[in-house]
């Protein structure tokens, strides 16, 4: 493995408490288990500033303890322009907040920008739901979602930088 190589990798939902957040845990934890925490750095943040400095929901930090992960460190963030810089993958959980991570991504940069069940091709959604107005079993349908597209992103940047 090179170890000059470094990839960064930003999670953007809409209030960064939920599934981005999410999102960001379980692939640090696939990272983490994979012993990749120095070649890969995980963030993730929103397009609205509602959350800023916030802890994920508590929903979504329960589902997470269920399945052996703890959120309790990540704090909501906006996104901006200066992201697309520093991230070599900028992953929305779905077709707004693509939409929003468009309008902001500057020129040169469109390349950096996932929708991120586009790493998991098998699913017959192409988008992460917003699990924030149901209840349990919309976080856990979340985790499932996230967990494989997040196997699919690393075999992606496994294949793509460190082949």
């Amino acid at each position: 493995m090179n170890d000059n190589i470094k990839i960064n990798i930003l999670f953007v939902c809409m209030g960064n408490i939920c599934r981005s957040p999410t999102a960001q845990g379980v692939f640090r934890d696939i990272v983490e288990k994979q012993g990749l925490s120095d070649y890969i750095a995980t963030d993730s943040a929103g397009t609205i500033d509602y959350h800023t400095g916030s802890k994920p929901d508590r929903r979504a930090r329960e589902t997470a303890i269920k399945r052996g992960l703890d959120l309790s460190d990540l704090r909501a963030r906006i996104v901006t322009s200066e992201d697309f810089e520093r991230f070599d993958y900028v992953i929305a959980m779905d077709r707004s907040n693509y939409a929003d991570l468009e309008a902001l991504c500057p020129p040169g940069r469109e390349d950096r920008l996932h929708l991120f069940l586009d790493f998991a091709p098998h699913q017959p959604v192409r988008e992460v739901p917003d699990p924030y107005y149901g209840g349990a079993a919309g976080f856990d349908r979340v985790f499932d979602l996230v967990e494989e597209a997040s196997r699919g992103l690393l075999d992606k940047i496994m294949s793509h930088h460190f082949a």
